[in-house]
């Protein structure tokens, strides 16, 4: 399986909760229909990749699931934390997480909290 944003090979990469779907050169995570729940409790230990190089691929917004033959993957913004951008395919609901969007899904801050409650303003 290729990953969707830099085209690089995935590995599968064993953790105690099941095995996941890590980008050789860009870092970014593939999680099978709702895996991601399961696994927000080691997000560190599993979502490696260098930041700097997620925030660059994130700019990536058209990118079809490695998954499904020519099915174009929804862009999707975290309700609870509107600064973290992932992509989901319509078909296999599979999710893809740039290198370090999952470390930072898996904590909900408190101003994340407060941003949803409209007690802290959101960033324009």
């Amino acid at each position: 399986m290729f990953c969707p944003k830099c085209h690089g090979k995935f590995e599968h990469v064993q953790t105690p909760l099941g095995v996941i779907d890590r980008c050789q050169s860009c870092g970014g995570l593939w999680f099978d229909v709702l895996e991601h729940t399961d696994l927000k409790a080691i997000a560190k230990s599993i979502d490696t990749g260098d930041k700097e190089l997620g925030e660059l691929y994130n700019e990536e917004r058209d990118i079809q699931c490695p998954v499904c033959v020519n099915t174009n993957m929804l862009n999707m913004v975290d309700s609870s934390q509107t600064h973290i951008q992932f992509e989901s395919c319509p078909s296999c609901h599979g999710r893809f997480y740039d290198a370090g969007e999952f470390a930072d899904f898996a904590k909900l801050s408190i101003s994340d909290v407060l941003k949803r409650f409209g007690i802290l303003k959101k960033k324009s």
